[in-house]
């Protein structure tokens, strides 16, 4: 039915950023330290905060407590949806993947993958595990890197949230901006692969049947597949199992956000970030340096359109948080074993952000 190239052995990930350690070597080396010692860190925030730790404690330590558990909570629906995802998609054929995303190669098959982001309803952390799920399947870096931007904060119910803090107008207009710019990067990407100066995906099939179809082999799969206990376990195992190298990073983040949060004041951004060329750049600086999940953004987002009368900043807060995150960007890397995919992320779409940003400013 179709023919690909046979991918490579997969290595088991282990260490702060996901390094596979050699079989002989010590314990230490193979434990991943980033992962447990940012759940430790999470863990006993939550304690502090239900034990009233927080309570009548330094104002940074009370914000450090507070904004880790808020974020969490903010967080972890999308979290789990990823997961669940990931376990979905763990028993889903690659030709199917691959003929509902369309062609490797071509407008439609980044078309198709810009949607799909648009309208799958996970934060970019929950997102990031379906990305990862859809280059092992096959997609082409294009696809997964035009899925990726067109999500975080696109999704169903976080657009009601921008409509009731935005309006209607802004509300459509970053999000027809943003898959914009996810379009032209998906291009962008799949045209560096196809000169070489970027590794293609190893696992991509390179030839699908033309008489395949979607809709006949999907219900064929569906016919011969038994739900019970045993197919349900093993879908969570393999969720969680590769939700792993995205926890990792999103944990750690979490501690820093609030890290930040307890020595910087949210209404910096607010009173300072105005529609200024100065203003635009500290807040692209800002949005690199600060993780924020895309429902944490949004507010902050709002402020600098309603306080600070800057809506190219706010766009480029949505997206420079997307384009330069940090945690974005190493997941990319362990997944596709390139640095230069990963940084090709931030190279590709802040310029257009910046641009777009300074349009907004300064003609809207």
């Amino acid at each position: 039915m179709s023919s690909c190239h046979e991918p490579p052995k997969k290595e088991e990930s282990h260490g702060c950023c996901g390094v596979p350690a050699a079989p002989e070597a010590p314990w230490w080396r193979h434990f991943d330290w980033l992962l447990w010692v940012s759940f430790v860190g999470v863990a006993i925030a939550f304690v502090g905060f239900y034990l009233d730790f927080h309570v009548g404690a330094p104002a940074w330590l009370n914000t450090l407590i507070t904004s880790t558990v808020e974020l969490m909570n903010t967080m972890w629906i999308g979290i789990a949806l990823g997961v669940i995802a990931l376990a979905l998609l763990s028993q889903v054929p690659r030709e199917l993947v691959m003929s509902a995303l369309g062609t490797n190669k071509g407008k439609q098959g980044i078309l198709r993958a810009t949607m799909a982001g648009l309208l799958l309803d996970l934060c970019n952390h929950g997102i990031l595990m379906v990305g990862a799920k859809l280059y092992e399947r096959g997609a082409s870096i294009g696809q997964v890197m035009a899925f990726l931007i067109a999500s975080p904060w696109n999704s169903l119910s976080l657009t009601f949230i921008m409509i009731a803090l935005m309006g209607w107008t802004w509300t459509l207009a970053f999000i027809g901006l943003s898959l914009v710019i996810a379009i032209i990067a998906g291009y962008a990407f799949d045209a560096l692969v196809a000169r070489g100066t970027l590794p293609k995906n190893p696992y991509q099939i390179t030839d699908i049947d033309p008489n395949f179809s979607f809709w006949k082999q999907a219900s064929a799969s569906w016919s011969n597949t038994t739900i019970d206990r045993e197919l349900i376990k093993t879908m969570l195992v393999s969720g969680i199992k590769d939700s792993r190298m995205v926890l990792r990073w999103m944990l750690f983040g979490v501690l820093l956000a609030s890290a930040i949060r307890a020595w910087v004041p949210t209404e910096v951004f607010s009173t300072y970030f105005g529609p200024t060329m100065i203003g635009l750049f500290l807040t692209v600086v800002a949005a690199t340096i600060i993780e924020v999940c895309s429902e944490g953004s949004t507010p902050i987002a709002a402020d600098l359109l309603n306080r600070a009368g800057a809506p190219g900043n706010s766009f480029a807060f949505l997206m420079t948080g997307v384009s330069t995150d940090y945690t974005e960007i190493m997941v990319i890397r362990d997944v596709t074993k390139s640095w230069k995919i990963a940084l090709f992320l931030p190279l590709l779409t802040v310029p257009q952000v910046l641009i777009i940003a300074w349009v907004l400013n300064v003609f809207v």
